[in-house]
């Protein structure tokens, strides 16, 4: 029986970490684990332009623990009037490695978002010339759809439209929920990638309705049917290439998370690897674990494996209920279930 693992270590691509005091109290938990991270441009005001991206990256570093060894990938948010110029220059200088499309009213910090596919067309023929990759938060937001069915519409109406539309555009769907999403990725060419988070290889929507309302698991995209979280489980275990992690730690204070409109988003940056590996053993698939953290991600990106490590024990985690900031309590994610790997300090 395994009690130690040591893989390359590893990185996050679908990562928030806000800003302001925010930013300072959630980053090291990242850092003391990954090396590097695709940061999500959603702030108030979105990450639009080089400029922005340049000057949030330097407020990342500039809150960095002293000695950590922590790289954050930015990306610019999509709006209507994103310049294709602008975002190749970014792109030539090495300061973005993606471009995030929201769909207007989506999640949390959407509503510059995309309404209009048409109007973005440019910038998107400018990635595909540029190997740019395009993160996508796949999910329609018309009302009319029921909410736990609009990422497979978003697959049909939107996605396969844009990729049939734009040749060579890699894309990447982040934090898939669905069956749907799995076949549909599995159908496709080397062009198109998959994240997968952590907390939807736990949770299914049971968890967050049954027996009461609990709204630490609520996410978008939400939760579905225990056959969706089955199919991820499958697909993070698998060993293809084409999915990788991408936690999506949004962290939200309590007080935002329990208000009557609360807060979409599953706070698992400081827990994450210790549930991973524990996910990974109960589908007997150890042995993959490292391709899906550390070397998938990577090689959809055309960056290089890191070089250092990490060390996992069998010994036992404990992980506290909150992470106090200056802006109030943030709840880290409670798997439900006890934590039988530690990362090795």
């Amino acid at each position: 029986m395994t009690h130690t693992l040591t893989l390359r270590r590893p990185d996050d691509w679908h990562l928030h970490l806000r800003d302001g005091a925010m930013l300072r109290a959630v980053l090291p938990a990242t850092a003391a684990h990954f090396a590097r991270a695709i940061i999500m441009p959603n702030l108030v005001p979105p990450v639009v332009t080089a400029s922005d991206a340049r000057a949030y990256r330097d407020r990342i570093l500039g809150a960095l623990p002293e000695n950590a060894d922590f790289t954050p990938l930015m990306t610019l948010y999509l709006t209507e009037n994103t310049d294709p110029e602008d975002v190749a220059a970014a792109r030539a200088e090495g300061l973005i490695h993606a471009v995030k499309l929201y769909p207007a009213g989506a999640t949390t910090n959407s509503a510059s978002g995309v309404s209009n596919i048409d109007r973005v067309r440019p910038v998107l023929e400018k990635m595909a010339e540029i190997g740019l990759p395009l993160c996508v938060h796949g999910e329609v937001t018309d009302p009319d759809i029921d909410i736990f069915d609009r990422e497979a519409v978003f697959i049909e109406r939107v996605l396969d439209p844009i990729r049939r539309a734009t040749p060579g555009l890699r894309v990447v769907m982040e934090h898939i929920t669905t069956r749907d999403a799995v076949d549909y990725a599995r159908a496709q060419d080397e062009t198109l990638a998959a994240t997968i988070t952590t907390h939807h290889l736990v949770i299914n929507r049971n968890h967050i309705l049954a027996g009461g309302i609990r709204p630490h698991y609520y996410c978008l995209p939400v939760a579905k049917r225990e056959t969706h979280r089955q199919a991820l489980r499958a697909a993070a275990t698998s060993g293809e290439a084409r999915f990788f992690l991408g936690t999506d730690s949004a962290p939200h204070t309590d007080a935002n998370k329990l208000q009557p409109c609360g807060c979409a988003g599953c706070f698992t940056a400081p827990n994450t690897l210790s549930i991973l590996a524990q996910v990974f053993e109960e589908e007997d698939a150890l042995n993959q674990l490292e391709a899906f953290i550390s070397r998938n991600g990577p090689a959809f990106y055309g960056l290089p494996v890191n070089d250092d490590t990490v060390t996992l024990e069998k010994t036992g985690a404990h992980y506290a209920a909150h992470l106090d900031t200056d802006e109030g309590p943030v709840t880290i994610f409670d798997p439900g279930f006890p934590l039988d790997w530690a990362v090795r300090a």
